[in-house]
This record gives structure tokens, C-alpha cells and sequence, in this order.
């Protein structure tokens, strides 16, 4: 038995034995991707009112005017939220894509053994797709780019 499970099955080797726990799979994605989306979206918050409020301090020193309770302070406050939210979506959109296949085992579309590999494939798809979206800005193939890191993650983990 492993120390990380009771079952004697670590998670990131459950996708792939013959019967893998499609529950423990999909509940694992789904709170770990919710675990990030918190965190990238308390930190947003964080350095955009830091960064906010020296916008507003600056602009105050230069006005010589107190901007409390003006359109400034609540602008800085609904930007930051806006952009707090937007920061919540991206790892629910991959948890979206990765827990797909698993989903899938539950209608009897793809088999338990192959819901795993699917996952990856997508994930890794995904992105490419990103990295090519973001290589178009820049010099140089954009697909190259978008493979480079769908790769590079592959192998980094």
C-alpha cells in the first residue's frame, strides 16, 4: 500500500491500471482545479489592489484632491473583482477538458482504460491551441510555439 491512498493505488497511476477509480479521478480534478482557481484568484486581487492604490496615490498627489468615494476608488474596486473572477475561469476551463473522457466512461462513450489517455491528449491540445494563440503576437511560427509548449510541459511533468 501506498502512504498517499488506502486502496494501495497512488491517483496519478489510476487512470492507467486496467479498472481505474473514475470517482477519485474526477473529484480529484475537480477540487484541485476549484484549489487553484482560489488561489489565482486571491492573488490577482491582492496584487491588483496593491497596484490600484498606487495608481490612486500617485493621481491623488498630482490632483492634490482626496479620491475617496470617487468614480476612481470604484472603478479600482470593480476592475479588481472583474479581474478576479476572469482569473478563476482558466482552471476551471481545464479541469473542463481534462475530466471530459472520465465523464464520458459514465454513458459508455470510451472504456475506463482509454478515458485516461484522451484526458492527456486534450489537455495537451489545449495547449498547443494556447501557446499558438499566444505565439501569433510574436515573431516566428505560431504553431511551432504552440507545440514547444504543449512539449515542454509534457516534459517537464
Amino acid at each position: 500500500m501506498t502512504p498517499h491512498s488506502p486502496s494501495g493505488r497512488s491517483l496519478s497511476g489510476s487512470a492507467f491500471i486496467s479498472i481505474p477509480d473514475i470517482r477519485r479521478i474526477t473529484l480529484t480534478l475537480v477540487i484541485s482545479s476549484i484549489a487553484l482557481g482560489i488561489s489565482s484568484s486571491v492573488t490577482e486581487y491582492e496584487a491588483e489592489i496593491i497596484e490600484g492604490e498606487k495608481e490612486v496615490e500617485e493621481l491623488e498627489k498630482v490632483m492634490l484632491v482626496n479620491l475617496n468615494n470617487t468614480i476612481h476608488s470604484e472603478s479600482l474596486r470593480i476592475n479588481v473583482l472583474f479581474v478576479s473572477v476572469i482569473e478563476f475561469a482558466p482552471p476551471l476551463f481545464a479541469m473542463i477538458i481534462a475530466i471530459t473522457p472520465f465523464l464520458l466512461t459514465k454513458s459508455g462513450v470510451l472504456s475506463k482504460q482509454t478515458a485516461g489517455c484522451w484526458s492527456i491528449l486534450l489537455s495537451l491540445g489545449a495547449l498547443a491551441s494556447v501557446g499558438t494563440y499566444m505565439g501569433k503576437g510574436s515573431n516566428g511560427n505560431e504553431l511551432l510555439k504552440g507545440l514547444r509548449m504543449a512539449f515542454l510541459v509534457q516534459y517537464l511533468f
